[in-house]
């Protein structure tokens, strides 16, 4: 049972988010995996701000720009992210490439590719609406700071960081189990398999958090 279990995760991966599929059929598959993502952690979210739900639901004017910010912001960044992490993870898998690189890039895909997408995001939102006053690079300085707090779960963007990691939740348990059968662990319990997933999420997270302080340390003018 337990050692057709990820060849099920992974035949239900195919049959959903194949690069094969229609473009539209793709898109929707992946905006759906991204609001599975992306509910969870808004609700938690909101949750530990004390009285941030009572503002929004009294409070037409900051439900819209709360939602708008969500819907324009946080839902393509998850999309953006998933997608370029499935249409990679499809690719290896058309090459036979095995669990543990098919891992590792996908590790590698979400954590930079999260960290490059706000980087260009700040970077445009400070030449074409003035944000960041303007300066490009005030808004690149603001990178830093923004992953670090998104790694703490301190600001929407983290939410937007765990629901792009625990979409792959499903994947990385498939993955793990393969990896764990081709080294001779015939029995691995469900149990197992989401810690292995849960603590590849907190090196993901460590990651960022290094990246957020690498970036965030002050230039030397040279002298």
């Amino acid at each position: 049972m337990a050692r057709n279990s990820a060849l099920d995760l992974l035949a239900w991966f195919d049959r959903h988010f194949s690069v094969r599929l229609p473009f539209t059929r793709f898109a929707r598959n992946t905006v759906l995996l991204s609001l599975l993502g992306l509910a969870p952690t808004l609700i938690l979210y909101i949750a530990m701000i004390p009285g941030f739900w009572s503002h929004l639901t009294t409070s037409n004017a900051a439900f819209a720009l709360f939602l708008r910010q969500i819907l324009a912001n946080g839902l393509p960044v998850v999309f953006t992210v998933n997608a370029v992490s499935i249409i990679l993870f499809a690719q290896l898998r058309l090459r036979n490439m095995g669990p543990g690189w098919a891992l590792t890039l996908d590790f590698a895909t979400r954590t930079l590719f999260f960290a490059g997408l706000h980087a260009a995001t700040f970077f445009a939102s400070a030449l074409m609406f003035g944000s960041f006053g303007g300066d490009p690079l005030q808004a690149l300085r603001a990178v830093g700071p923004t992953l670090a707090q998104s790694a703490a779960f301190g600001n929407l963007s983290g939410v937007y960081l765990y629901a792009t990691l625990f979409s792959a939740l499903p994947l990385h348990m498939a993955l793990a189990e393969i990896w764990l059968q081709r080294r001779g662990h015939r029995r691995t319990s469900g149990v197992t398999l989401v810690i292995f997933s849960l603590a590849v999420i907190a090196a993901q997270v460590l990651v960022l958090t290094g990246v957020a302080f690498a970036v965030s340390l002050p230039v030397r003018p040279p002298s």
